[in-house]
């Protein structure tokens, strides 16, 4: 379009009309062109793919067993299983019974109100945790001896979920290990005799030793003269531990008291009655249980007392050698328990009515790691 010298168009001059464009206004959604649908489409698809990728990120950060797969060490740090193929197994074999079990909840609220119980829906905070994330909570409390309000952190629950999950599956593994037959028959003995026994001890069916762990002081002076231990200065909680020649934990008792000897808890464990005819049973000084045996037939083996002779001869000299070196598997089975941290330091007396369920768990779950030799 031509523009004369007065700045103004000849075609308005000449009064020709002109194709008016009009003006989009901006303050009025009506007058923007609408999106298609596909595009719409590939927007949302766009937002959950990144709503998606901050899941997965999610997941991944979530402190739970499946956050460590595919790292054995950090499985063997948090449960003491050597990998987790090994978790898996051990918990594919206890899911069964574990979808069903009692919770520690269900246990209070029967006790309270019976009749309750049947009519109203149980509910309980402790189900928004996998059953596979519970296990694995209790085997980082007993392995690393996480306090509970670090669970409670850790998992996203409440402490007293924690304390309730824990006591549940104290009780629940002590019922379910406890039903294992640990104690292996004559046969399965010798055919797994190690070399060092055979030409030694051959008949040994089981060597034994006591071991304590410290716990806090009663208030009660009649506890706390129970629980008090020569040994360690200390008020203590005591148990029998047995191994096979070959390694295994085969026995475990109860915790007593640490004022018990090391004759009479061998006599109320109940370990005599699995004791059969000419068996060896190998242990330290402190276990003067011939008596105990005789019974039974078997025999115990046990270093040689100095008594007035002033001096061992030779003879004793090297059989004391020879039983040291074979007895040091039990200490070093022993050791093997310890390793679980929640027995470091003095054991609190809250955890008293679960103390003796986790020590037999601990000591039995020993047996699915590595042999000792």
């Amino acid at each position: 379009m031509d523009i004369n010298d007065s700045g103004v168009s000849p075609s308005i001059l000449q009064g020709e009309s002109q194709p008016l464009v009009p003006m989009i206004s901006k303050d009025h959604d009506y007058t923007v062109e609408p999106s298609s649908p596909n595009s719409k489409l590939e927007a949302a698809q766009k937002e959950i793919d990144v709503l998606q990728c901050q899941v997965e990120g999610l997941k991944a950060e979530k402190f739970g067993v499946q956050r460590f797969s595919l790292d054995a060490k950090l499985i063997n740090f948090y449960t003491g299983f050597t990998n987790y193929k090994t978790f898996v197994s051990i918990f594919t074999a206890l899911q069964p019974t574990a979808t069903t079990m009692v919770r520690w909840t269900q246990m209070q609220r029967h006790s309270s109100n019976i009749d309750k119980i049947k009519t109203t829906p149980f509910k309980d905070d402790c189900m928004s945790l996998s059953l596979i994330d519970q296990f694995f909570m209790f085997m980082c409390r007993v392995r690393q001896g996480f306090p509970e309000q670090d669970l409670a952190v850790r998992f996203n629950i409440s402490q007293a979920s924690v304390s309730r999950i824990l006591i549940t599956w104290a009780n629940y593994l002590y019922a379910m290990f406890g039903s294992l037959c640990i104690w292996p028959s004559r046969r399965i003995v010798d055919q797994n005799m190690p070399a060092c026994f055979k030409c030694t001890y051959p008949n040994t069916r089981v060597i034994l030793d006591c071991t304590e762990s410290k716990v806090q002081t009663p208030s009660s002076k009649v506890l706390n003269s129970e629980t008090y231990s020569n040994y360690k200065s200390h008020t203590t909680f005591k148990s029998l531990i047995g191994i096979t020649p070959f390694g295994s934990v085969s026995f475990v008792s109860s915790l007593y008291t640490g004022c018990i000897s090391d004759k009479d808890i061998t006599a109320r464990s109940g370990i005599i009655d699995l004791i059969e005819e000419n068996d060896q049973v190998m242990v330290d000084k402190g276990f003067l249980i011939q008596d105990l045996l005789d019974t039974k037939h078997a025999t115990v083996v046990i270093p040689p007392f100095l008594g007035h002779k002033g001096k061992f001869s030779q003879e004793e000299v090297g059989k004391t050698h020879e039983i040291a070196r074979l007895r040091i598997h039990v200490e070093r089975a022993i050791r093997r328990i310890k390793e679980y941290h929640i027995f470091d330091g003095v054991i609190p007396l809250n955890l008293a009515s679960s103390i003796n369920q986790i020590w037999t768990v601990c000591t039995i779950l020993t047996n699915f790691r590595v042999p000792l030799f």
